[in-house]
């Protein structure tokens, strides 16, 4: 594989052959040391994996039901384009910012999957619909008096981690893991190679060879 390759290409790629801990280690490498979102974000299903474009939606406390209830949200998700994972930094109330219904709408736009900085609800209708969501976990609690939407394709910060609109968001069972556009190509040409070295070193591993020799031959463990 090359830099030549169109991003569409590098995206399959990403979601067919790579994952979090060899994108990470890149990261890591070229001095991106600080990528991660938090590990209470998991996919509802373990199997389920995400590769897409952020779409930030921030959203803030309310204290009471607002004289638009839910804020932007149907903006947000009208606005949500093929390939894109909506990505929302949540305020503080603790609430469901996703659930069945917006699963639908997501599912219906294209969209590549939900990464919510907080909870959703409508667990089994969510699963039914075989898409992935990441969250903190279950919780009923409704967002109409508690959090709106107040914006979105806009910079956020989540958990340290700055994200911005267009940025390659990568989800699996080991986390989430962000992208930033201006290293994109070099981290994933990077981590293919490193996928690569990894299945050298597992094949000689398996056919004797020493962790030690293995990793001064390979430089992967």
């Amino acid at each position: 594989m090359n830099m030549s390759e169109t991003p569409l290409d590098w995206m399959a790629i990403a979601e067919q052959r790579l994952h979090t801990p060899v994108i990470g280690d890149v990261l890591d490498a070229i001095g991106r040391h600080h990528q991660f979102l938090s590990p209470r974000l998991r996919p509802l299903h373990p199997s389920k994996r995400l590769v897409g474009r952020a779409m930030p939606v921030l959203i803030s406390d309310t204290f009471g039901i607002p004289a638009r209830p839910f804020g932007r949200l149907t903006e947000a998700l009208d606005s949500l384009q093929s390939g894109e994972i909506y990505l929302a930094r949540s305020g503080r109330a603790e609430c469901a910012a996703w659930g069945e219904i917006l699963t639908a709408t997501a599912r219906a736009r294209g969209a590549h999957g939900a990464v919510i900085d907080g909870y959703h609800r409508d667990t089994h209708a969510v699963l039914a619909q075989d898409w992935p969501v990441f969250s903190h976990g279950a919780f009923a609690q409704d967002a109409g008096a508690r959090a709106e939407v107040v914006d979105f394709r806009i910079p956020v910060e989540i958990d340290g981690v700055a994200v911005q609109p267009g940025d390659l968001i990568v989800g699996d069972i080991d986390g989430v893991v962000v992208i930033p556009q201006a290293v994109e190509l070099e981290v994933l040409e990077r981590a293919l190679t490193k996928v690569q070295a990894e299945a050298r070193t597992r094949a000689a591993i398996e056919s004797g060879m020493s962790s030690t020799t293995a990793y001064e031959t390979f430089g992967v463990l």
